[in-house]
Parts: C-alpha cells; sequence; structure tokens
C-alpha cells in the first residue's frame, strides 16, 4: 500500500502479507487521516492511495473496506451478546468462527468465565466489560473477517496498563498466527521496535521511515531524538 507525499508520487507505507508497520506521531500530525484514505473514506487532492500497485479508486469500496479490519481506540459496542457483537464484523459467520476470533483476541477465557458467556450481553456502549475487555471484543470482531490488512489505531491507548498489558500481548499472540498485512498506529514509541517498517508522521507528511535500527543510526533523526530525550515520549 502506498500514500501520497508533498514531495513525491508516493511513498511505500505497507509491505506485502505478514508485514508490521508501525506509524508513529504527535497529536495532530495526521494519522487519523492516513488511516482514513486506506479505508478511502477520503480521497487524496494530490498522488494516489495504491494497493498493490492498483489506485483505491479504481477498487470497488465495499470489496475494498472486506479486506480491513480496524480496532479503534474507543471500540464501538453495541446492546448485544458478545458473540453478536463479534459476529458483526462479517455476517454469516458460524458460532465456531466467532470462538476461533476470541481465542486469537485472547478473549476466550474471560468471555467463558461470565455468567452467560458468549450470550452475555455487553450492554450500551459495552459498559458491563472493562476496557480491556471491551478492545478484546473489538480485536475479535476485526479478525473473525480474516482481513488481508489489519488496522490499530491507538487500539491500547486509553487503557490502564493492566489492561494495557492484556491486550498488547492478545495483539501479539494473533501477530504471531496470522499472515496479513499490520499497520499499528501510535502515539508511544514502546512496542515498535519489532516492527519490520517504521514510518514517523510530522505535520502530515512522512519524514522518516525505516527499520527501528535503521532509523536509530541517523543523526538528527525525529525518531532517534525522541528515543533519546524519553524512552516513551509520546506516552
Amino acid at each position: 500500500i502506498a500514500v501520497p507525499s508533498p514531495t513525491r508520487t508516493c511513498t511505500t507505507l505497507l509491505g506485502p502479507d505478514g508485514a508490521q508497520t508501525e506509524l508513529v506521531e504527535p497529536s495532530g500530525a495526521g494519522k487519523s487521516t492516513v488511516v482514513a484514505l486506506l479505508e478511502r473514506f477520503y480521497d487524496p487532492l494530490v498522488g494516489e492511495v495504491l494497493l498493490d500497485g492498483t489506485p483505491l479508486r479504481a477498487l470497488n469500496v465495499r470489496w475494498l473496506r472486506r479486506q480491513i479490519g480496524v480496532v479503534m481506540q474507543e471500540p464501538v459496542l453495541f446492546h448485544a451478546s458478545i458473540a453478536q457483537n463479534i459476529a458483526c464484523g462479517r455476517p454469516g459467520v458460524t458460532a465456531l468462527e466467532v470462538e476461533r476470533a476470541a481465542r486469537l483476541a485472547d478473549a476466550h477465557d474471560f468471555i467463558g468465565a461470565l455468567a452467560d458467556g458468549y450470550a452475555t450481553v455487553a450492554g450500551e456502549a459495552g459498559v458491563e466489560l472493562s476496557g480491556g475487555q471491551k478492545q478484546r471484543v473489538a480485536i475479535a470482531r476485526a479478525l473473525v473477517r480474516e482481513p488481508s490488512i489489519l488496522i490499530l489505531d491507538e487500539a491500547t491507548s486509553a487503557l490502564d496498563a493492566q489492561s494495557e498489558q492484556l491486550v498488547q500481548e492478545a495483539l501479539e499472540q494473533l501477530l504471531r498466527a496470522r499472515r496479513c498485512t499490520v499497520l499499528l498506529v501510535a502515539h508511544r514509541l514502546s512496542n515498535v521496535r519489532g516492527c519490520d517498517a517504521i514510518a514517523v508522521v510530522e505535520a502530515g507528511r512522512i519524514v522518516e521511515q525505516g527499520t527501528h535500527a535503521e532509523l536509530l543510526q541517523r543523526p538528527g533523526g525525529w525518531y532517534r531524538e525522541m528515543l533519546q530525550l524519553d524512552p516513551d515520549p509520546l506516552a
């Protein structure tokens, strides 16, 4: 996948299946806009967003969005059972597929411990669940789609430390299990070292791109300076 750059036609952002890319930036630099471009909620005024070399404008929007699973910072759950909340990720899924997605998201155990299991009603906006539980249900809902592209848009930034650790462990488990392109969007620089590529966004532009080791070798680079100032400067 490529996204437009002000200085050239396009900048490669996401690699092939199995690649994991981290998009890092301070607030307001444009990461959410990049996500919206990938989902085609917007079309760029300059350049093109490409999928396997094909402009997104040329693709059927419904087909495109079927290829993408998204977990946002504040997941939206419905006043329905947990099973229904997961199943709405893809019409026609079976109970077995719902359970498989929940296991990948490390949600099966806590769901099974609830009084009504998968039939437990999440409540309005998921009020009956903790923050970490809601996020894991949202991850399961994204995974049940069997996406080619998984976007995690600050999926743990609003959680307390314990919930964040549980969700992070679930994400690491699914990343080991799945072969899909993963885009992580984060304020924090923790948990990015293992990514195949890191893209640094500032003022709406991708100003640096490379692996953790490559970016550390750039004297005066934005990523290197932030790590030197604070091990988790954007928290």
